[in-house]
């Protein structure tokens, strides 16, 4: 079994991680349908591109991910929905003694409530086909800990429990679900902080890398989006099978230490 014709739902898939998760699962054959919370004329075009660059189809579906309704929505209106993937985050660094409630707030329901609602309307459509896998794509920080970060860490370890819960409610069915917890990814987002972060410290790019942004990364690289993209496509394999209510660590070493 092959993703090639299948529907993938990437949630957050504008820029970023998800944008690579969705590009590599349509490069792989399936069919995508982009995510995030604007709609603008280069949003849909993100999804046209794909669609001409791997002839594949692919739609842009606009929908707040903050808001229960538009989660379900988004899964309705994609119509079928044979991989899911729970991508949409957002990150505020505070103390949390002073740590704003609605930051809190809007971490909570757009990091881990979000999976909730688009998990419960997409089973019915998976198992309706007889074939499904759930992908959330968690973090490092959902199986370990950082200091400023408890509404994200918080979060990311409720996805990791909510994908066992998962796996184990439909353990008996073609549908698996796990969760991919990446380290430090290089993204457009990263990449723009290595500039001003190279200038604060008075360091070399190389050095802002390995001893500033990668500390706790102990292969001292980033993980790539294709390479995260490549996860996801493994575990929507046949040889993931068996694979189910698991976390895959793509964290070049983070979590052994």
């Amino acid at each position: 079994m092959s993703v090639k014709g299948k529907t993938a739902v990437v949630t957050g898939s504008n820029s970023g991680i998800g944008l690579g998760v969705a590009r590599e699962l349509a490069k792989a054959g399936a069919n995508v349908v982009l995510n995030s919370f604007t709609d603008r004329d280069e949003d849909h075009a993100i999804a046209a591109e794909i669609a001409k660059e791997f002839g594949v189809e692919a739609r842009y579906i606009q929908a707040d991910m903050s808001k229960a309704d538009q989660c379900r929505a988004l899964i309705e209106n994609a119509g079928q929905c044979d991989i899911l993937v729970n991508n949409a985050g957002i990150q505020h660094v505070e103390p949390i003694d002073t740590f704003p409630t609605e930051k809190w707030d809007a971490i909570i329901a757009i990091n881990l409530t979000s999976a909730f609602h688009t998990i419960a309307a997409a089973l019915p459509k998976m198992r309706a086909a007889g074939w499904g896998r759930v992908l959330n794509i968690a973090s490092a920080h959902g199986l370990t800990a950082s200091p400023y970060k408890s509404a994200y860490v918080a979060a990311k370890h409720g996805i990791v429990g909510m994908t066992k819960t998962v796996a184990l409610e439909t353990a008996e069915e073609p549908i698996t679900c796990n969760a991919v917890c990446p380290g430090y990814v290089l993204t457009p987002l990263v990449e723009a902080q290595i500039p001003d972060t190279m200038e604060k410290y008075n360091m070399s790019r190389e050095d802002v890398i390995k001893k500033v942004m990668l500390e706790r990364q102990p292969s001292r690289e980033f993980a790539t989006v294709e390479q995260l993209g490549g996860t996801v496509n493994f575990l929507c394999s046949d040889a993931a099978k068996q694979i189910t209510g698991t976390t895959i660590s793509v964290d070049g070493g983070w979590t052994a230490l």
